[in-house]
């Protein structure tokens, strides 16, 4: 079994393949790959839609609004955003903030297989009608789920999976900010829970040092970004 520091160095590899990442049009588009950020070894994970125009030019997620009310329904259970983990099914902004494209999400969907594996998460809420649908594998839509748990296997990893609203769904409308609320209170709860059992033991390569070993984590931090090296959060 890998250890929480061979798992930091394997997700900074995942994060330096997906920064200069190509896979899709969005490439051509963004400002800033949005990796995600948050606490490496988190019992907790928010995986949301995709980055807007904030989190675009900061390379962050949720940093806008939505992010503030995440923030607040945090502190209300007793969490701050450094314990859990935020990320994105897209990594990158689609332009106008459109819907993600199908073939966008199959492009970046392994950035996000491989956070979840790499990070080991007892709970991961997806946010969102998007998030939802791809990490469930089912067109069912949030108003149905939202707030009922279950366990799913998400790559090779075993997760206990929270459906919620998303934050910016909730900001202009009472009722679903009162849904949200009450949902969000249950994930101590759900976090209480023993970790799912996984489906196979899982092996992650050591990483051997050498001249090619991954850059120490001061030196991710390319000269005048200092938003991409915030990515990694407390990697």
């Amino acid at each position: 079994m890998a250890t929480p520091a061979q798992r930091r160095e394997a997700l900074k590899e995942v994060w330096l393949e997906a920064k200069d990442c190509t896979r899709c049009p969005l490439a051509a588009t963004r400002t800033t790959v949005v990796f995600g950020n948050g606490h490496a070894d988190a019992d907790l994970m928010f995986v949301g839609e995709a980055p807007g125009a904030n989190e675009d030019r900061q390379g962050l997620p949720f940093v806008g609004q939505a992010g503030k009310l995440l923030d607040t329904l945090l502190a209300e259970i007793g969490l701050e955003r450094s314990q859990v983990f935020v990320a994105n099914v897209l990594k990158c902004r689609p332009p106008g903030n459109r819907d993600p494209q199908p073939a966008e999400i199959e492009s970046c969907e392994g950035y996000l297989f491989r956070q979840v594996e790499l990070i080991e998460p007892k709970v991961v809420c997806t946010l969102g009608n998007f998030s939802t649908k791809l990490l469930r594998g089912d067109s069912t839509g949030i108003t149905r789920v939202h707030g009922e748990a279950e366990v799913r296997t998400i790559g090779p990893r075993a997760v206990r999976l929270y459906p919620l609203f998303h934050p910016a769904a909730a900001l202009y409308t009472p009722r679903t900010l009162e849904t949200l609320r009450v949902d969000f209170h249950r994930i101590p709860e759900l976090l209480a829970k023993p970790a799912p059992d996984q489906p196979a033991e899982l092996e992650i390569p050591e990483v051997e040092p050498d001249a090619q070993a991954a850059p120490a984590e001061d030196e991710l931090e390319p000269r005048g970004e200092p938003e991409r090296a915030a990515q990694l959060g407390l990697f």
